[in-house]
Order: structure tokens, then sequence, then C-alpha cells
């Protein structure tokens, strides 16, 4: 697959250092010579310096035998303009990145396709809605609905006295309500077999129905974590503007920001949604007057990422139970996971996420990268004739370090082991190791 990518910023590097290792025709252009960089030399792809928006350099890059054009420069204008020139050229499909939600209502998306613009992705809006559903759940480091809530996955940090430590899976039970789908581990990714245990310290993920949860909770040995009701962010970013408008009612929340102009901003960005606080969220004396010590989540979204995972660290001590760290350097994710952050959110590997989606020959409604580990997960869905309608789940010889999660059939989420028979028309939430998705569509076509 050819795929042309215009803006070395953050997302498109990380973009195309990903895409690179699997060997897609990649070409990255940008009219920086600093943000191109070390990539064409290090990385087995194409770099051409030019303007995302000239004619001539679209046509250098050859973006009209592009598979996938994906203009994510820091300007919404210019990525816009890029991909409706990339669509005039013969490009197959185009994504543009968007600060302006405004433009993702259903009703404008026909005006946007019409122009030659296949997709839009909002990063700080898909970062803003990884927090809200991290808020949901105290005791959860990542949560994902798929097919409206039908079915959740969880990440959850297993301590000492949790039911199901030590124990091999296989031996938890038949017709258990969850499906342990992977685990992070001293840093490794694990696709468990039934032979593999959970050991204290493990992150996990269970794939499990809603009404499941408080199950989880009890055998997982978080009964005693409070529900979130006061929330602190650090930091008024647009993420934080977003996330403000997402939280549910019930929760309080307070915007900790240290540029008083950019305060005035945010009383009127976020319309009476939170309390606006000038202040240094790195000061202990302000957190304590703030009321730390009973705030049950901390949310740091400054543009630091060093200083995001220390005011948190600052925040667990002060006993907050939930905090959640923006972490854009991606090599500071593992690091933030051996200090126990908590959540991680990073918006080059949600995008990244959702722009693969796209790649994609089968009919896929969601991708997601697991934070932490390095897996992904993917939910297809099944086309008349596909491979893993012909047998039941056991006899389909899924590649190594694949597993199904559950699907969702006629409305209602199921649990699947070996003897379930995938059927026309159901979702099927599968797991992998991370750049395997492409080898698994196969089984879905």
């Amino acid at each position: 697959m050819k795929i042309v990518i215009a803006g070395a910023g953050n997302v498109g590097t990380h973009l195309a250092k990903l895409l690179s290792v699997e060997s897609q025709d990649i070409v990255l252009i940008d009219d920086s010579e600093e943000r191109l960089g070390q990539m064409g030399s290090s990385f087995d792809l194409l770099t051409i310096q030019e303007s995302p928006v000239s004619i001539d350099g679209l046509r250098e890059a050859g973006t009209g035998s592009a598979d996938l054009f994906v203009a994510v420069t820091p300007d919404e204008s210019t990525n816009l303009i890029s991909c409706q020139i990339a669509h005039s050229l013969g490009a197959k499909k185009t994504l543009a990145r968007i600060d302006n939600g405004e433009y993702l209502n259903s009703k404008n998306m026909d005006f946007f396709q019409k122009t030659g613009i296949n997709s839009l992705i909002y990063p700080e809006l898909l970062a803003a809605q990884e927090i809200v559903n991290g808020l949901k759940v105290s005791w959860i480091r990542q949560w994902w609905e798929f097919a409206g809530g039908l079915l959740v996955l969880m990440g959850i940090k297993i301590r000492l006295g949790a039911e199901i430590l030590d124990k091999p899976l296989r031996e938890l039970g038949p017709g258990q309500p969850f499906h342990i789908v992977a685990i992070m581990r001293e840093g490794n990714t694990i696709i468990p077999s039934g032979d593999d245990m959970v050991l204290a310290g493990d992150l996990v993920y269970f794939m499990t129905m809603k009404k499941e949860i408080r199950y989880i909770q009890r055998i997982a040995g978080k009964q005693q974590l409070p529900d979130v009701r006061d929330v602190i962010i650090m930091g008024g970013s647009r993420i934080a503007v977003r996330a403000a408008h997402l939280i549910p009612d019930h929760i309080n929340l307070k915007i900790i920001e240290s540029d008083i102009a950019q305060c005035h901003r945010l009383t009127e960005l976020v319309d009476g949604r939170a309390m606006i606080i000038n202040g240094d969220g790195r000061d202990p004396s302000l957190l304590m007057s703030e009321g730390i010590s009973h705030t049950e989540a901390f949310v740091a979204l400054t543009d630091n990422s060093e200083t995001n995972i220390l005011a948190c660290l600052a925040a667990k001590r002060f006993g907050v139970t939930k905090t959640i760290a923006e972490v854009e350097n991606v090599d500071y994710i593992n690091m933030a996971e051996r200090l126990d952050i908590g959540t991680v959110i990073n918006k080059k590997k949600i995008a990244a996420s959702h722009i693969y989606q796209m790649m994609l020959d089968a009919d896929v409604t969601n991708v997601k990268s697991l934070t932490f580990a390095n897996a992904d997960v993917a939910e297809f869905n099944v086309m008349d004739g596909a491979r893993v309608t012909r047998c039941q789940v056991k006899d389909i010889s899924l590649p190594r370090g694949v597993t199904i999660g559950g699907l969702i059939r006629n409305g209602q989420g199921l649990m699947v082991d070996g003897n379930t028979q995938i059927e026309q028309g159901d979702h099927v939430v599968v797991f992998c190791l991370e750049g395997m998705i492409k080898s698994v569509e196969r089984y879905f076509n």
C-alpha cells in the first residue's frame, strides 16, 4: 500500500515510523528540513522537502497513485487544502487532521466528502474522550467501549490479594463472564493461553460486559476504591477544554492554569462546567487549599511530559486514587508505567490507531492501540463467506499472538470460547501483538 503523509510533526513522524516497519510504501512530505531530520536515513521511507499544499510537491511525492493520503500538519487549513489537492490528483482515500469539533458533525461530513476529504481526525478530542472514559471507573487504567458499550475493555493493575493471582487461566473455570486478552509484565506483552497466570504487578486487560464490572472489581481486589466525584486538571490545554465539556455532570471539576490570560479564555470556553484557578498545579500548598486530599482523580495536561509525570507522582503522595498524565514523548511511556503513574494519554498513539483503521481492507469499526502494551485491538464486522465463519474458533488457526476477546450478535455482547461459531454479521473484537492487524484481516474478508 502506498501512503503519503503530509506533515513531519509528532503525529506524522510517529505514524511514518509505525508504517515503515510494516514494509508499506511511505512518503513523508514537509517544508521543514529540520522536521524531516533523520527520518529518511533511519527508516524505510522517502522524504520530500516541499510544502504540503504545493501541487508540484504532491505530484513529486506520487500522491496521484496513493492508496491513502494523510494530512497531519499543525495547521488545519493546510490539511484540508492538501487533501483536496490530493483527491484531485487521484489519491484513493484522504484524511485530514482538524482542530474544529464542528466539522465532525454528521451533517457536515457530507460536505467534506464532496470536496474529496474522506475522513477527519481531531486528536485532542479523541484524547479528551479517553480521559473521560478513564474517569468513569477509578480503579482501571484504560477503558474502551465497543458497539455502544455492549462489550468493554478494561486495563487493570493487579495487586497482591486479588483472587485471580497465581492460577492458570484455564483453572479460573469455564463460563467466566470475562476474557483476559492481554497481560503486560515487566515491559513484555503476553497474549495469554490457558497455561498463563496473572502475577502481582501485572497490567491485565479484561474483555467483559458492563453488567459484570462489579464482579471484575471484586476478583481484581479493587472493592475498596471509591468512585470519582472530584477531579483536578493541571493545564488548561485544548484537551482540558474538550474534557470539561464531555465530563459527566455529577463530577466536580477544577482546572489549574498558570497563565492568567489563558485562565480568562478558559472561563469563556468551559462555560461554567469547571472552576478555573490561576496558579501552579505543582504547588503543594495550592493543591492542599483546593482539596487535593479529598480528590479522587488528578489529570496532568501540560505540554511537558516530565512535568505531567512528576505532578501525578505528587498527587499520589497526597492520596489521590486515580492519576492521568499526558505523555507525548513515547520513550517515557514505559517509564510512566514503571513509576505506577496510572493512565497515560498519548495523542500520537491515539491518532495513529484511528488512521490505521483506514488502511485495512476488511470492514473494521474500531482500531485501538493499548498504550502500555505493544498490542492492538480491532472490531471486525464479519462478511458473508469470511474464513472465521467456516469452523469453530478452536479450529480457525489464528496466528500466534492473536486472540478473540468477544463478539456482538443481535445487539448482545457475548464472550468467546473454543466452541464458539462466528456468524456473518457478528462484530468480533480481536486482540493481537502490535503490527499484526493486517495479517488478521484476511480471516474476516
